[in-house]
């Protein structure tokens, strides 16, 4: 990570006196303003209240249940009350989660600086911190906010948070002009708000604060980034929207009918609020939200947590992943694979004591780690050495040395990159160029190369400082961060389903190309770009570019929200991993956001749509499976819905309009509800998978139903009104028998709830078979006793009237 400076920027606050005055903070505090990287909302409840207040639904559910109130039915309108409870939660819920998402974001903030003012060491609120200022940062401490490190040796820092890599990096201080390209300070010079100082003290001379910090650029960021609402949110909304305006012309016209037909005012309002609560469509937000908790529950028995309910609709539609590789891909940790010594023999043993000597013990460094599980405990015991000097680590010297003393003088262990290490050993040219080809052939493999060499030294002859001549080249070092297992496998099965997988890494191109071999991506010869040369694209050029790769090499972690948003804008419904702060913006932007749970920042986990428990590729495509599988039982819940609802609501209102008495009365539609509520919600839930993982691919506004069937609902539908109709005219008679005539509607209606149910289910699940036989045993037993049907303003029913409800729904269930 860099940030640009001009150099007349950087002389400027090079130039500043060791720390600033009083008069300096104050000026520059009224042109930069306090260090408020992050601001927590003032009146969050308030937000909330406001944003659910914008729901038109809830309005209408309220008015709907103070009319039924001000008509005395007092049952009806706590029930229309009741269903405000499932919508206002899921608005609360959903609310509460972005707040939550930048809320993560403050853990890894510094409350309080260190400063030099007036010549005195000061501890002042992070918020009081202005550019030039003079930080003083000691081990463990976070830094306050992006600067130039200007004093400091040997140190070290955690920008995990911010790149999601938990490996130490090493930094320097920046001690005069930098001959680099103007607008670039080399990555080692700088330190960064939301990142913590490992080792050493550090002096930090202030350049950026607050929001025009990388951290405070990443917050702004994640709060302008806001998901898109999903298709089916989309679908539903407009529906809602529809059948809102429409019933509400509706309800007013049949009033005005009924009126003028002679029925009164009372009949008029009961007609129209009947027809209200008939065209209401309460069930589908509710459906919606049930099956969201199922999907929810279903997923984290996979290892997928998900924290955005409703991004359980578009695990199934993914058809691109952009991938990390490290600790998604892969393991995330180094492991030594091989040892190559240069000795005649073959003998390992000079290779390990030097790699070990050369190691610190409980550095944090991954590479000592490595070297040090990897040894034996003959080689290890050179750890306990009388160390003289070590020389850790950088960038300008690439190798690490560390200087013991034996019995008859000094021994010196150096490892670092092969072509330094290799450099400094006494070596023909042919041996030279024979070590430097094997080191670049394993890593060309996807492997991580180290150099090992020795020297010993009289003890006399030893001036001090690093030597830097005639040492003996022990061999190489070959690490590897191993594919995790059934990686290969998930990438298979996605890749045949349709699902494009992208990899994403800093790596060298080589490192990543090896990886993505060995993992089956581009069908063994993948492609590969570098970020640097995306970066040079026009964006017509990346996204041709970005059509044909299957790795992302060298890629800076900016470059990730750009990568998702170049494949949203071809149509892909992308999803993509992070784990560190800079990827909340790349996360948020996605259609679906994937944390790492056991190496993710919380912001990372906040703001992510799921969370994998283990880390695994290979959960992400269980988890497609597994929304696939919901997403398609959703699908038929609401294709039962439309055919129910439509019949209702056109015989609701088409039947008062003819000048017939009430064909419902409000009891009769909570009858009705309870049939259609728990066929929705619970009869669809566990109807298996149509079978393997297959990618129906489409775009963002890809539609919910087919036309064949949004023509079989209404066909279906059209059939179901028919017979209602037909038999309700016909059990109405010349004697103008109502309680009869309704009695067949609650009928038909009930047997073509139980007849969808089992045609769609096929009956394969215990709770599908339940609900059609309890739908039928109810229907019956309400209807038929007429201790219970008089109750309910009905009749029972004749046995040949049952015959014709049968009739006509087994007529309506082949179409079906």
């Amino acid at each position: 990570m860099h940030r640009p400076i001009s150099a007349e920027t950087l002389r400027e606050f090079l130039e500043l006196p060791h720390g600033l005055s009083s008069a300096d903070v104050e000026r520059r505090r009224q042109r930069y303003g306090p260090n408020n990287i992050l601001d927590a909302p003032m009146h969050p409840w308030r937000d909330l209240a406001a944003d659910t207040a914008k729901d038109p639904m809830l309005w209408f559910l309220v008015g709907a249940s103070a009319l039924y109130g001000f008509l005395g039915e007092r049952a009806e309108s706590l029930t229309l009350l009741a269903t405000l409870v499932p919508l206002v939660g899921m608005d609360a819920f959903l609310h509460r989660r972005t707040q939550a998402s930048t809320k993560g974001l403050r853990v890894r903030l510094a409350s309080r600086a260190t400063v030099v003012r007036d010549g005195a060491r000061l501890s002042i609120p992070v918020e009081e911190v202005v550019p030039g200022d003079l930080a003083l940062v000691s081990a463990g401490d976070h830094f306050p906010a992006d600067g130039i490190l200007v004093e400091g040796v040997e140190l070290q820092t955690d920008e995990s948070a911010l790149t999601g890599e938990a490996y130490p990096v090493r930094k320097r201080a920046f001690l005069g002009v930098d001959t680099k390209p103007a607008g670039r300070l080399e990555d080692a010079h700088w330190g960064f708000a939301g990142t913590r100082l490992l080792t050493g003290q550090a002096g930090l001379r202030i350049v950026w604060t607050g929001e025009t910090t990388l951290y405070g650029e990443i917050v702004r960021s994640a709060r302008q980034s806001t998901h898109a609402r999903t298709p089916l949110q989309l679908a539903i909304g407009q529906l809602v929207r529809v059948l809102l305006i429409a019933s509400i012309v509706l309800c007013a016209f049949l009033a005005v009918v009924r009126v003028r037909q002679g029925f009164g005012w009372s009949d008029a309002l009961l007609s129209a609020i009947t027809l209200a609560v008939a065209a209401l469509p309460e069930e589908f937000p509710v459906v919606f939200t049930m099956f969201l908790g199922v999907g929810v529950y279903r997923l984290a028995r996979e290892k997928a947590l998900v924290r955005r309910a409703v991004s359980v609709e578009n695990i199934g539609r993914i058809s691109c992943i952009c991938s990390d590789k490290t600790g998604t891909i892969t393991l995330g940790e180094l492991h030594l694979t091989h040892w190559i010594p240069a000795t005649a023999d073959g003998d390992e043993g000079d290779l390990r004591a030097a790699a070990v000597l050369a190691s610190r013990i409980d550095s944090g460094d991954p590479l000592d780690d490595a070297i040090h599980r990897a040894a034996d405990a003959e080689s290890a015991s050179f750890v306990a050495l009388d160390v003289v000097a070590t020389f850790p680590f950088t960038e300008d010297r690439r190798r690490e040395t560390t200087i013991a003393r034996i019995p008859n003088g000094l021994r010196i262990a150096t490892k670092g990159a092969p072509e330094t290490i290799i450099s400094l050993c006494s070596l023909s040219d042919p041996e030279r160029e024979r070590w430097t080809q094997q080191a670049v052939s394993l890593a060309a493999d996807g492997h991580k190369v180290i150099a090992c060499a020795t020297r010993c030294v009289q003890g006399q002859t030893w001036m001090g400082g690093e030597p830097d001549r005639e040492f003996e080249l022990m061999g190489l070092l070959a690490l590897e961060d191993p594919v995790r297992e059934g990686v290969p496998e998930a990438i298979a099965r996605s890749l045949a389903g349709g699902i494009r997988v992208v990899m994403v890494t800093g790596d060298h191109p080589d490192t990543a190309a090896a990886v993505a071999r060995e993992i089956g991506l581009g069908e063994g010869t993948p492609r590969v770009i570098s970020g640097e040369d995306l970066a040079s694209m026009s964006p017509q050029e990346q996204k041709a570019a970005l059509a044909r790769v299957d790795v992302v090499a060298r890629a800076v972690p900016s470059q990730k929200l750009a990568i998702v948003r170049a494949y949203q804008a071809t149509g892909e419904i992308v999803a993509v991993t992070g784990d560190g702060v800079n990827d909340v913006p790349a996360l948020q932007a996605a259609d679906i956001g994937i944390a790492m749970g056991e190496r993710a920042t919380r912001s990372a986990r906040e703001v992510a749509s799921i969370v994998l428990l283990d880390d695994n590729f290979r959960t992400i495509i269980r988890a497609i499976a597994e929304g696939r599988q919901l997403f398609d039982n959703l699908r038929l819940s609401f294709q039962y819905l439309l055919m129910i609802h439509i019949p209702l609501v056109v015989t609701a209102a088409l039947i008062p309009l003819a000048g017939y008495p009430i064909l419902y009365l409000p009891i009769h539609i909570v009858l009705l509800e309870l049939i259609i509520h728990p066929s929705a919600m619970l009869a669809f839930q566990d109807v298996a998978s149509s079978g393997p993982l297959v990618h129906h691919r489409g775009d963002h506004h890809q539609v919910f139903f087919s036309r064949g069937e949004w023509s079989l609902i209404a066909f279906v539908g059209t059939l179901v009104i028919v017979l209602l109709t037909y038999g309700y005219h016909r059990s109405l008679g010349t004697l103008q028998n109502v309680e009869h005539a309704r009695a067949m509607a609650i009928a038909v209606l009930s047997v073509s709830s139980a007849g969808f149910v089992s045609i769609s289910s096929g009956l394969r699940t215990p709770i599908s078979r339940w609900i059609a036989t309890l739908t039928l045993a109810l229907t019956g037993s309400l209807i038929q006793i007429p201790a219970l049907s008089n109750r309910l303003h009905m009749k029972p029913l004749h046995w040949e009237d049952w015959g014709l409800t049968l009739a006509g729904a087994f007529r309506a269930w082949p179409t079906f």
